[in-house]
């Protein structure tokens, strides 16, 4: 697919932006035009060598229990693996999409409420002073402290799990979407009410907008402390799951499992990352516009 030509108001030929795959191509030759993907590749090799130097090339005491990277690669890869979990596997699916299906409902609801909230506590005084107290005190207390109260007011294995999630990522989004509302320079609250705006207009028009970089910020670190909370959520209280995975293997002493859970969750963590940052570069489409003229 080829660029079409534009004109610029001063008659000069410009091309527009490639469309479909041709912009996939050119955002990725962009990528690879830059230090940072060898750079990663570099990094991952790097550790590698040294899981695999420790475990299994000097065999250091200290790991002497822990499977080596060839030992994980060649179970994980079996259609016969020898401790029962492999990408040929049902259940390592059942695992993946029992956890991914909690973290989603738990992210979609604390974003749902952890944003509004914040918005409002940035924005008026009076709503934060009744309810940031409250956020303050339990924002401290860890995720397994929740654990025997989520069991007792919930029943099932389900709920307890997503709610422990909920709370965990509700904290951070609340918190870095109120910050993002006190980052706001007043003088934009100024020039809005000077230009008639109503404050529902200065909410949308100015608020919602100017906190867009702090929201989707604690959004990333949000989806990730969902995942650290869902595993410990999963290890105390589930039947299937990433965290049931790991510490079921531990309590049966098959080590191979427990290591493809930790490694399956770590990308499928850094996957949602992904996922949540690549929204909010499309939702702020208007920061790099601006940074890009401000560079002018």
């Amino acid at each position: 697919m080829s660029d079409q030509a534009t004109t610029t108001p001063a008659g000069q030929p410009r091309m527009s932006k490639p469309t479909g795959f041709a912009y996939f191509w050119y955002t990725f030759k962009q990528k690879m035009a830059t230090p940072t993907p060898y750079l990663t590749v570099t990094g991952l090799t790097l550790w590698i060598f040294t899981y695999w130097l420790l475990c299994e090339g000097l065999e250091f005491w200290r790991f002497s229990k822990i499977p080596g990277p060839i030992t994980v690669l060649t179970d994980w890869f079996a259609r016969d693996p020898f401790q029962g979990i492999s990408i040929f596997k049902e259940e390592y699916y059942i695992h993946i999409w029992s956890s991914c299906r909690r973290i989603a409902i738990a992210f979609c609801i604390a974003t749902g409420v952890g944003v509004p909230l914040g918005l409002f506590m940035g924005w008026s005084k009076t709503f934060r002073d009744y309810t940031f107290p409250i956020l303050e005190v339990l924002r401290p207390i860890p995720p397994l402290a929740w654990v025997p109260l989520a069991i007792l007011m919930f029943s099932g294995f389900e709920t307890p799990v997503i709610f422990l999630a909920t709370l965990a990522s509700l904290f951070v989004t609340t918190l870095n979407t109120m910050l993002g509302v006190d980052s706001i320079d007043e003088e934009y609250f100024r020039a809005a009410g000077c230009l008639g705006s109503s404050k529902w207009q200065i909410f949308t028009n100015v608020v919602v907008p100017g906190a867009l970089p702090f929201i989707f910020t604690g959004l990333q670190i949000s989806v990730g402390v969902a995942w650290f909370s869902l595993v410990a959520a999963e290890m105390v209280s589930g039947d299937y799951g990433l965290g049931y995975l790991i510490v079921d293997s531990f309590m049966n002493n098959v080590t191979v499992p427990m290591v493809i859970g930790m490694v399956t969750l770590g990308l499928v963590g850094w996957g949602t990352s992904v996922m949540v940052r690549q929204v909010g570069k499309q939702l702020m489409q208007w920061q790099v516009r601006e940074l890009a003229q401000q560079d002018r």
